[in-house]
């Protein structure tokens, strides 16, 4: 079907907006955060409930057009839309609510984690989720979820205790450990292959202000601060998050003058725990010289949770390399070094996110995120706002993966949210031994496999 042609009738009884090429808007309402990728859909049905929900998934599934659901639209690799098919639009949906007794919060498929950071922190609560505000709240989940606090309190999954899904054939079922188990186990990491989630219900910890911000060091320390960063994140309570990065120093007022575009590498704590503490906790670090900023600071939680937004703003050219990380070597640490002094960009970055502490507690079969044992996820990303510089941000990215992936987890695998144009091969690497009992499911819930514009799991046959 051509984009110049309109669907062959509207969907029924759907109360939100229907966006179709040539309506005003319509340019607007397809852009995705990564405009790497510029996407012409069919049509774009906007839900303002479950019930258009329902009526997009079974008008898709009877046109035989391909279909998307799209959250926040962040996703890497452009899978929140589709050429020539239909975009299930979650975003009007942004309704959230927490429960003062059970210290539990739901949020509706359309939310972005700043809507449920903002709900929480009334209450002095968080949970787990990202590093950017503006990421919707259903694509990083059904991913796995890393953050500021996962060393803590686990992925974004283990704190998830039930969802609304709404599945290929247009039935509304609710998943959680009671209740369909086999379908919550696999929408823990799963990604977007099993259905439409309409609402997420969170368990939450006592959150409210942390000790967070940078430390950076100059990049010719970057390999002493590699091995110790390894040592301390082994040794270091997991009410501490901290991910360690190369970047580039913005122009920015909240950094010093004398650093701005300097290359440097460093870390971004996030200390959860006493505040009081904070500097028994840190000392080792503010100790390791040559330390040449240290921003620790106590910050309410969804100000550390906004903190990159403005670096990271929509319509940016984004591509993605990533890995599971078990170790750091010498030979690992040696190419760290080497690429991340070549980054091209002044928003290109790598980031390693300590993941172990309470991930490692949930059993590599206990959800479908398989990598339970690995310390890191590894990304590697090239950013810019110029599409001239596309592919200098694939040349460099690819060539930083190929120097460290010998290095990486066993099983050859990444964080699904991290995956970009990795192929069928890698996304079945990702779920490692979980891979066939997701294909299980798979063929359970969505048979046709409709739910295909995504890291897709193919339905056993």
């Amino acid at each position: 079907m051509s984009t110049t042609q309109q669907p062959l009738a509207a969907p029924v009884d759907f109360r939100g907006a229907l966006v179709t090429p040539g309506d005003a808007g319509y340019d607007d309402a397809r852009a995705l955060f990564n405009a790497m990728f510029d996407k012409r859909p069919a049509l774009i049905a906007r839900c303002t409930d479950v019930a258009d929900v329902i009526s997009a998934v079974d008008y898709a599934r009877n046109s035989g057009l391909p279909l998307a659901v799209r959250c926040g639209g962040h996703n890497g690799a452009g899978l929140a839309s589709v050429d020539d098919g239909v975009v299930l639009d979650l975003s009007p949906m942004r309704g959230i609510r927490y429960d003062p007794t059970t210290h539990t919060v739901r949020a509706q498929g359309g939310c972005r984690w700043g809507d449920v950071d903002h709900a929480t922190h009334a209450f002095g609560r968080a949970t787990p989720s990202g590093i950017i505000s503006t990421t919707g709240v259903g694509g990083l989940t059904l991913g796995g979820g890393i953050g500021h606090l996962s060393r803590g309190y686990g992925l974004s999954i283990d704190n998830l205790l039930s969802a609304d899904v709404v599945l290929a054939d247009g039935r509304l079922v609710r998943a959680a450990e009671d209740e369909n188990s086999d379908l919550f186990w696999a929408i823990r990491g799963g990604g977007g292959n099993f259905g439409v989630v309409t609402s997420f219900e969170f368990r939450t910890h006592p959150v409210h202000t942390v000790a967070a911000g940078p430390m950076l060091w100059p990049m010719e320390a970057a390999a002493d601060v590699l091995r110790f960063y390894d040592d301390f994140m082994t040794r270091a309570p997991e009410e501490l998050g901290g991910f360690f990065l190369f970047m580039t120093v913005p122009p920015d007022p909240s950094f010093p003058e004398h650093l701005h575009l300097q290359r440097m590498c460093g870390v971004i704590w996030c200390y959860a725990g006493d505040l009081e503490r904070t500097d028994e906790v840190l000392a080792e670090a503010r100790a390791f010289g040559p330390l040449a900023l240290d921003g620790v600071a106590p910050v309410p939680f969804p100000a550390l949770q906004s903190g990159f937004d403005a670096l990271y703003p929509p319509g940016d050219q984004w591509y993605w390399r990533a890995d599971f990380v078990d170790e750091l070597s010498d030979e690992a640490i040696a190419e760290h070094v080497r690429m991340g002094a070549q980054m091209p960009t002044l928003q290109s970055s790598m980031h390693l996110y300590p993941i172990n502490g309470a991930v490692h507690r949930v059993a590599p079969d206990g959800t479908a995120f398989a990598y339970r044992g690995a310390r890191y996820s590894q990304v590697i990303v090239g950013v810019d706002h110029d599409p001239a510089m596309a592919a200098a941000l694939r040349e460099w990215t690819v060539a930083y993966w190929e120097a460290t992936h010998p290095y990486a987890s066993q099983g050859g695998g990444a964080y699904v949210n991290f995956l970009q144009d990795d192929g069928a091969g890698r996304v079945r690497a990702s779920y490692g031994p979980n891979y066939d009992r997701l294909s299980q499911v798979k063929a359970e819930y969505d048979p046709g496999n409709l739910f295909r514009i995504n890291h897709n799991i193919a339905p056993a046959s």
